[in-house]
């Protein structure tokens, strides 16, 4: 808890990433396979 106030530094971007990419994995689970999922994955970002 403490190295939340006192480092300047925040892994906010990453965890923000993983996030997405879970949601997206999230939504398509059983539909598709790896390729699709890929091409969601760059397209979006």
């Amino acid at each position: 808890m403490r190295a939340a106030i006192v480092e300047p530094r925040s892994n906010s971007p990453v965890e923000g990433q993983v996030n997405r990419l879970k949601l997206i994995k999230r939504s398509m689970y059983g539909r598709a396979k790896f390729d699709l999922l890929r091409q969601r994955v760059l397209h979006v970002a």
